[in-house]
């Protein structure tokens, strides 16, 4: 027996070894820092400036249709790439998959800001630019799964949701040093000078955080309960057939449960950015400033609800914002009236803002508890980035047609029906807050 005893401690040891939580913070923020920092570069230069540097001879309402549509190219790669880092992040690791990612993401994004514009070389510019869109997106498809199975992975069973909400900060994160570039650019460069060359800085710019990223993710181990599955012989030789043989019905579940936030989130940022400049009487630089500081609120909005979650389930609070959010789908029309309404923009975003907050926080925690360690990562991974096209890849697309063909309403009932969809998905998921998560 005490043979026995003893030994246990020096079997399970390595399963348990965790990094330091300041570690697991930063390396799990970082990459989604930049993700959602090169998607608001995007999202801000396709709504503002690409349709003259890429689309010059068009109609304005055409060219930035076209922008945006562009905008959606990246979302159309990125199953790809959850299929590419979800396989290998179920095979060999979560932290290598992590840093091929990053490179990859952030090397597509640098080279965006080294194109040449339609005025250079025609057609061959908009090619190149939807090219690099789709290398992003690949990359973007292993980014956002394997950063949140570094949280979870690495946290306490009743903190999973806390742990899991460190990378969806780097959304907020990402969004305001971006934001904060453009609007700091735009104080001091001519709306002449940003098409020229301006609105390729905050491209070039993200070098810096993918550096920074590379250096802390080598620092990091492999997960505990990765390692445990390994010593245990518990991963599998083809992870993405065994998560289509086992778990497509949670693959589908998870696509549609996070579908509304990825939909209210490109509405809330990309969307009414082109609608207030175009429609409303605001400059960029106004509309920015407003949207960094709904922003700052989204980021205490996030740690709030994953709080909440690990307190009080993670399906009774989903269930209640995405209700909320349908509310809101049907009165936010009212907030868009008239010229420069700054108090009615201001409901509009803070507003949204708080709500997109409640449901996105606990996502970090919900999906990847769908999933068993063997097909957590492709998994995760699938849902996630199927999520993307189901509710975000056109969403800015979509509902600048429909404003501008079938008015403000009609945005908000796409809006609303996104989120009855994620409602439902939500009412037939069980509770996750109690799984086994070292299984």
């Amino acid at each position: 027996m005490q043979t026995t005893t003893e030994a246990l401690p020096t079997t399970k040891s390595p399963t348990i070894e965790r990094d330091p939580i300041k570690t697991v913070i930063f390396a799990s923020m970082i990459g989604t820092a930049v993700e959602f920092f090169d998607f608001y570069a995007y999202g801000t230069a396709a709504a503002t400036y690409f349709p003259k540097v890429f689309f010059p001879s068009l109609t304005p309402s055409i060219a930035i249709l076209l922008s945006l549509l562009t905008f959606g190219v990246a979302f159309v790669a990125r199953p790809l790439g959850s299929f590419i880092f979800g396989h290998y992040g179920d095979k060999i690791g979560r932290k290598k998959t992590l840093v091929v990612s990053l490179i990859l993401m952030g090397g597509s994004t640098v080279l965006i800001g080294f194109l040449p514009s339609f005025a250079s070389i025609g057609i061959t510019s908009i090619l190149l630019l939807c090219l690099c869109r789709f290398v992003q997106g690949i990359g973007l498809g292993g980014e956002w799964s394997g950063a949140v199975l570094v949280a979870t992975e690495n946290a306490p069973e009743n903190k999973r949701a806390l742990y899991g909400s460190f990378p969806e900060l780097g959304a907020p994160l990402g969004f305001f040093l971006c934001n904060g570039l453009f609007f700091v650019l735009e104080s001091f460069l001519s709306p002449a000078q940003m098409i020229s060359f301006g609105w390729r800085i905050p491209f070039l710019a993200s070098a810096v955080m993918v550096f920074i990223g590379l250096w802390v993710r080598k620092r990091l181990q492999e997960t505990p309960l990765f390692r445990k599955a390994q010593t245990e012989d518990n991963t599998v030789k083809s992870p993405l057939k065994e998560v289509f043989k086992t778990s497509w019905k949670q693959i589908l579940r998870g696509t549609f449960i996070v579908a509304v936030s990825y939909t209210f989130f490109f509405t809330l940022s990309t969307w009414s950015l082109t609608f207030a400049t175009t429609n409303l009487g605001f400059n960029n630089r106004e509309f920015l400033l407003l949207l960094m500081a709904a922003i700052v609120m989204f980021a205490g909005v996030i740690l709030a609800s994953s709080y909440l979650a690990d307190k009080w389930g993670r399906k009774k609070l989903l269930m209640s914002a995405t209700a909320a959010i349908a509310v809101f789908a049907v009165i936010f029309p009212y907030f868009l009236t008239g010229q420069h309404n700054v108090p009615g923009v201001c409901a509009f975003l803070f507003i949204g803002f708080f709500l997109m907050g409640l449901v996105y926080g606990p996502i970090g925690a919900v999906l990847p508890e769908l999933f068993t360690t063997k097909v957590r990562y492709s998994g995760s991974a699938l849902a996630y980035n199927l999520s993307a096209i189901v509710g975000a890849a056109f969403a800015p697309t979509i509902a600048t047609w429909l404003a501008e063909n079938w008015g403000l309403h009609t945005v908000g009932l796409y809006l609303g029906i996104m989120a009855v969809v994620s409602f439902v998905a939500l009412a037939v998921t069980k509770e996750t807050k109690h799984v086994d998560y070292t299984k």
